[in-house]
């Protein structure tokens, strides 16, 4: 009886400690941090996410985001759009400072949902963001 429940012991330990270990998702930081579109080519802005995990490697540059855009009060805009890349370009007229945002996911198996903000947070979002200024 006794090395049956000191069995149970290690492998439910076992069991625990194997999630301690799963790199998880901290951070996403965008470059340039602040960007004017008139200093751009055409107006387009290249921005790189950079990720940051809880175990190696860690940072990773570039990172594959999910990319988009809101305005200063953080509402869905058309007045910035923002590539699959992370080029953003100010439509005509455009005038402004908008956010520039990116986001990862952290994938633990059940704690996700479908929510998503105007400027890209959510459940289980790592969202970074970056201001770009149009004419």
């Amino acid at each position: 009886m006794k090395t049956c429940l000191f069995s149970l012991l290690v492998v439910a330990l076992l069991l625990l400690s194997c999630g301690t270990s799963r790199r998880m998702l901290m951070s996403v930081s965008i470059s340039p941090p602040i960007a004017d579109a008139t200093d751009y080519s055409n107006g387009q802005v290249p921005f790189v996410a950079t990720a940051t995990y809880t175990s190696k490697p860690s940072p990773v540059t570039p990172f594959s985001a999910t990319w988009g855009a809101c305005d200063a009060l953080g509402l869905s805009t058309t007045e910035v759009t923002v590539s699959p890349t992370g080029v953003a370009q100010c439509a005509g007229g455009a005038s402004g400072t908008f956010f520039v945002w990116a986001y990862g996911m952290n994938t633990d198996g059940g704690g996700l949902c479908g929510a998503q903000n105007a400027c890209g947070g959510g459940c289980g979002r790592v969202t970074g963001t970056a201001l770009l200024t149009c004419p």
